[in-house]
């Protein structure tokens, strides 16, 4: 506590002060046979004043080390050890206050704590477990493959693909606070990380007549090829859900100066300049995602920027509506990597 706050918050002490004293010299007016002088009144303003002012400094020294202890700074915070030290029955009612106060934090924290890792571990169960009958589905499916009309047979697989999509956003979103643990940085080829994707899309270009270019030579990055090719089917599902019938797409591989660059493009719909700030929020679906012919979940982009965050990948994005986007991941050079070693 700083002296003007301490010096304010005793307001009622000194006006209290100042009724004392105009009482003692009214009393020594009044009182008879006594001469009565403004040179003693004075003396004796100046002689209650010191005293005060002593009494406050002492106090506020003696006080200043447990305000201290107890006032909470914008670096740390108060939850965190149990306050000790108090030297008074205000300080001892105070530190048994604030105690019961962090006891009760603790126990709140430990069960949501308790709760979220049985929530993950609930998700992570049916994630794995829902992928069985999508699989068992799936071979169904092709067992009955030339019973069906071509287009109906892809229309049907293309929503058990999708299905899969969505249970991997789910699968992964429980994974970002344990991100440390599940991930490999080593030399990878981004061809080879993105190629299996690209195939696993084939059925959404062959559905929607996209046609698909991929530019540029392979490139070498430090990074995780899995997580940077689950990145990618995100900005790739995304790109073909928005890109029109006989629309293009294509992915462009680069290297300059900084690193590495993987872009891609797509001459879809393109994204409203007012949404363009929050497109990477997560559950922002914005006003195309809210279109009734194409539904989002508001969790791909979400994924993709804070992964790339975590891999040390900047995400970028250029959109103009009517006319299509391009979202570009920059690869730092090998030197970030030793650098953070």
């Amino acid at each position: 506590m700083t002296i003007r706050k301490f010096l304010k918050d005793q307001w009622l002490l000194y006006l209290a002060w100042i009724v004392f004293m105009a009482l003692t010299v009214f009393v020594l007016w009044l009182t008879p046979n006594y001469p009565f002088r403004w040179s003693v009144v004075g003396y004796l303003f100046f002689l209650e004043g010191v005293l005060l002012v002593g009494f406050q400094a002492i106090y506020y020294s003696l006080k200043r080390k447990w305000w201290a202890k107890i006032t909470c700074t914008s670096n740390d915070s108060l939850l965190q050890d149990y306050v000790t030290g108090a030297k008074t029955e205000e300080e001892r009612v105070q530190q048994a206050y604030m105690n019961q106060l962090l006891r009760e934090h603790q126990e709140t924290m430990q069960q949501v704590i308790r709760s979220q890792e049985e929530q993950k571990d609930y998700i992570d169960s049916w994630a794995h477990e829902i992928k069985v009958p999508l699989a068992a589905t799936k071979l169904l499916l092709q067992s009955v493959e030339f019973d069906l009309p071509d287009a109906k047979f892809l229309a049907i697989e293309n929503e058990l693909d999708r299905m899969n999509d969505y249970v991997e956003q789910v699968l992964y979103v429980a994974r970002l606070d344990s991100f440390s643990k599940d991930y490999l940085i080593q030399e990878t080829s981004l061809k080879e990380a993105i190629q299996p994707v690209i195939r696993s899309q084939a059925n959404f270009f062959i559905q929607k007549a996209i046609h698909f270019e991929l530019q540029g030579d392979d490139q070498l990055v430090l990074t995780d090829g899995k997580w940077v090719a689950f990145i990618f089917r995100q900005l790739l599902s995304n790109a073909i859900k928005y890109t029109p019938n006989h629309g293009q797409i294509m992915i462009k591989l680069a290297r300059n100066l900084q690193g590495v660059s993987l872009s891609l493009t797509d001459t879809g719909i393109g994204i409203p300049t007012e949404d363009s700030r929050r497109i990477f929020d997560k559950g922002f679906t914005g006003s195309n995602g809210r279109n009734a012919q194409v539904h989002s979940t508001g969790l791909g982009l979400y994924l993709v920027k804070n992964l790339s965050e975590k891999l040390g990948i900047e995400v970028t994005v250029a959109s103009q509506v009517g006319q299509g986007s391009t979202f570009t991941l920059y690869f730092p050079q090998l030197s970030y990597y030793e650098e953070q070693k």
